[in-house]
């Protein structure tokens, strides 16, 4: 179909980012893509399944029972948090203790200390840095020391996402520990490489306990993995860190995908994360964040006319294709007779018309901040997309009802991301944080981006990030439509 370039198109328009606030993140939800022995590929894309694993929905954290392990711990005030840690660096370890010798061919040395601190207290000196007031974990190459904050990082935590954030959190700095065994980095080594690693490692070790291997823990794939990807979704960089940034760890949506590789295709894919590997992949752009002249003045530009015509063109840019005709973007809702009204949008087949409930999806469009339950103009624009992918289906004649139809339509959404990304339909293009209103749309217990036609969505948020991120990786609808069905 050929595209109308409007004047909004030439001038072009930022997509604003609205921080979720630790509330948001809280009420997160949960695959990916592991070769696993035995299981065929549609288990391995299954809706129903994580990486070949069933989604449970068991007890997630301690196992009841079980000897606590006895590693020392410099500092520990012999608490509940250091127990925590102390359990899950040995688990961790356990897990590396196996894993290097049959993955890759090396012994795995045990870390040399285990630091704990409290930030609330006086402080001290661990890595030439002071503890008062680091709520912080974090491993130190110089005195190979795993180190963490027991006093307000680690309560929080286990407060706001249960245990297994905790678990989680150290996996990642033992995954540092791992790094230089392995000598995948050195003092050259951007951080955002040595971050991402570090995501990945503990990816690995997760799908370890999600298997049921750990001694001391215990992992649901549904629950429990959802309340992990929650903490990576809160411990995300700001949008003003830009990945060449001295510390940069990534976006939410950069940090989930690290993890997903190694839960999803082990180690080996964690020690590949390179700089130009990261360089082609990661979404957090170096330098200063784009932004509006309103955003500059602290106003955010509204969902108007403009910007919904804006959207269109990028739809059309993303979907349209010879012999299927593009659906009627309507500004109210109507009743459908063969599906049901969801809102902020909802395609109905009858009249090939995609219904808009304005002033919720201006709502949804506000940021956190803004105490109205928002995600962002991205969010907000991203659950329209989800309905014109639903009309691309049904152009071309797949069901727009079941698991595989949510799927397909969270990786048409991606695909509409990676066309706003790639400035074709220039009307909008994405700024630093965009991606992550689209992961906690996702990750909340309601996601439109993954849904059906009547909103029946996929069960778990793990799989719906990874379809997206098909979708917006390939930048193409015919894996979408090849892959999930």
């Amino acid at each position: 179909m050929k595209m109308h370039e409007s004047p909004t198109a030439r001038s072009g328009r930022t997509l604003t980012r609205g921080m979720a606030t630790l509330g948001v993140a809280a009420a997160l939800l949960a695959g990916c893509v592991r070769p696993v022995e035995g299981v065929g590929t549609a288990e391995r894309w299954s809706a129903t399944r994580i990486a070949g694993l069933e989604i449970t929905t068991g007890a997630s954290g301690p196992r009841p029972g079980v000897v606590d392990a006895r590693l020392a711990v410099v500092g520990s005030d012999g608490g509940e948090a250091d127990r925590l840690a102390r359990n899950a660096v040995d688990d961790v370890q356990a897990y590396w203790s196996r894993e290097l010798p049959v993955t890759f061919g090396r012994r795995f040395a045990p870390v040399a200390r285990l630091l704990s601190y409290d930030s609330t207290g006086p402080g001290g000196t661990v890595c030439g840095a002071d503890t008062q007031g680091a709520v912080n974990a974090f491993y130190c190459p110089s005195d190979d020391t795993v180190a963490w904050d027991r006093g307000q990082l680690l309560p929080m935590l286990d407060d706001s996402f249960g245990p297994m954030a905790v678990v989680a959190v150290l996996a990642h700095e033992v995954g540092h520990a791992v790094q230089f065994r392995l000598r995948t980095v050195d003092g050259r080594t951007s951080s955002i490489v040595k971050e991402q690693q570090a995501d990945c490692f503990a990816g690995a070790f997760i799908r370890w306990v999600a298997e049921g291997n750990a001694p001391h823990f215990q992992l649901s794939t549904g629950s429990g993995l959802n309340q992990i990807l929650a903490t990576l979704f809160f411990i995300r960089d700001g949008t003003e860190t830009g990945f060449e940034a001295e510390g940069a760890h990534g976006s939410a949506f950069d940090r989930v995908s690290a993890f997903q590789f190694g839960f999803g295709d082990g180690p080996t894919r964690c020690a590949r994360i390179d700089e130009a590997e990261v360089r082609r992949r990661i979404t957090q752009p170096a330098g200063d964040r784009l932004t509006t002249p309103g955003e500059a003045t602290g106003t955010v530009p509204a969902i108007d006319r403009a910007a919904l015509s804006a959207l269109q063109e990028t739809l059309r840019a993303a979907f349209d294709r010879d012999g299927v005709t593009g659906p009627t973007i309507s500004p109210s809702a109507q009743a459908c007779p063969e599906a049901k009204v969801t809102t902020p949008a909802a395609y109905c087949p009858t009249t090939t018309t995609i219904g808009l409930d304005l002033a919720e999806l201006a709502r949804l469009g506000t940021s956190p901040e803004q105490g109205q339950g928002g995600i962002g103009d991205f969010g907000a624009f991203a659950e329209v997309a989800s309905r014109y992918a639903l009309a691309m289906q049904h152009g071309v004649g797949f069901p727009l009802t079941g698991l595989a139809t949510a799927q397909r339509t969270a990786c048409l959404t991606g695909v509409w991301a990676a066309t706003v990304r790639a400035g074709r339909g220039t009307a909008l293009r994405l700024s630093p944080g965009d991606l992550d209103e689209a992961v906690a749309e996702m990750l909340a217990p309601r996601s439109l981006i993954a849904a059906d036609v009547n909103g029946a969505g996929v069960p778990s948020g793990f799989a719906r990030v990874e379809a997206f991120r098909d979708g917006f990786t390939a930048d193409t609808a015919a894996l979408c439509l090849s892959r999930y069905r």
